[in-house]
């Protein structure tokens, strides 16, 4: 059973191993036991590495592989269990899949869906996964269960995102067809704010997070009250894990309609896969 919080393994990708020990321990005594990771969060899987003789028998245990080849996907998921030190993973997950052009990449002919499907037949992974972010991400990874059976869904999900009609609309398709193969339906980005004003990033996360309690309260609110969902992953900043794990722990005390109507008043509230004048991000 994974619990509610997903310990989001970006937030170790450019941290000292005491800053990230005492993140890790923070997760572990809030009774997180989900930790995702990814072959190209910098240091991260090193990070995590020290921790895995005494945690492993207790975690669910996930990384990402970015590569689109069979061959390339291989290579990246032995030195995925090598940076972790541990033999095998839970989930493998094809990594940052936001359109079907890439989508078409990873499950073609020699795609790295086929290397993931050969190290689970060597016993080097359990389960497999599909992530990505933007806009197109709902109806991407849906195509991309009609294609293979994933295990798990990794897409983006919060206040603003649902109030876009046609994001809406992908992304009910989306639990529709994850709740009919009974896939697991992880959540990335409850907490996004906007992209970040030029020079003014105060955190690791590529986009500007909430980080006032009352905000970051509702967001999580408003997407746990969805019955569709397995669990949230934690904002990429070490930061950030004190108020998510204090939010989720209320989250019985908040009301639905309350996080709404703060959420929805909310100025300077914008999604993060559209550029805007003065902002800066990834896309």
């Amino acid at each position: 059973m994974s619990s509610v919080l997903v310990y989001g393994g970006a937030a170790l990708a450019e941290v000292s191993q005491d800053d990230a020990d005492a993140s890790i321990q923070l997760a572990l005594d809030s009774g997180i036991n989900h930790f995702d990771t990814a072959a190209d969060y910098g240091e991260s899987e090193l990070r995590l590495g020290p921790w895995m003789p005494d945690i492993r028998a207790r975690i669910f245990l996930a990384s990402k592989t970015g590569d689109r080849t069979r061959d390339g996907a291989l290579r990246s998921i032995e030195r995925s269990l090598e940076r972790l030190e541990v033999e095998k993973l839970d989930l493998l997950q094809l990594h940052a899949i936001g359109d079907v052009a890439d989508l078409d990449r990873a499950t073609g002919t020699g795609g790295a869906l086929e290397g993931a499907l050969e190290a689970k037949e060597q016993g080097l992974i359990g389960a497999i996964g599909i992530t990505g972010h933007g806009h197109d991400a709902p109806s991407t990874h849906l195509e991309g269960l009609r294609r293979y059976a994933f295990d798990t869904v990794l897409t983006p999900l919060n206040y603003l995102l649902y109030q876009r009609d046609d994001y809406r609309r992908d992304y009910e398709a989306l639990v529709a067809e994850v709740g009919h193969q009974d896939a697991g339906l992880l959540i990335i980005k409850p907490v996004s704010k906007n992209l970040w004003r030029e020079g003014e990033q105060r955190y690791a996360t590529w986009y500007e997070p909430f980080d006032r309690q009352d905000e970051i309260d509702a967001a999580l609110a408003f997407v746990l009250s969805r019955k569709e969902m397995t669990a949230i992953a934690t904002a990429g900043d070490i930061r950030l894990l004190p108020m998510l794990v204090a939010a989720e722990k209320r989250l019985s005390s908040i009301r639905s309609s309350d996080a709404e109507a703060l959420l929805s008043g909310l100025s300077d509230y914008a999604t993060p896969f559209e550029p805007a004048a003065g902002r800066v991000g990834p896309l």
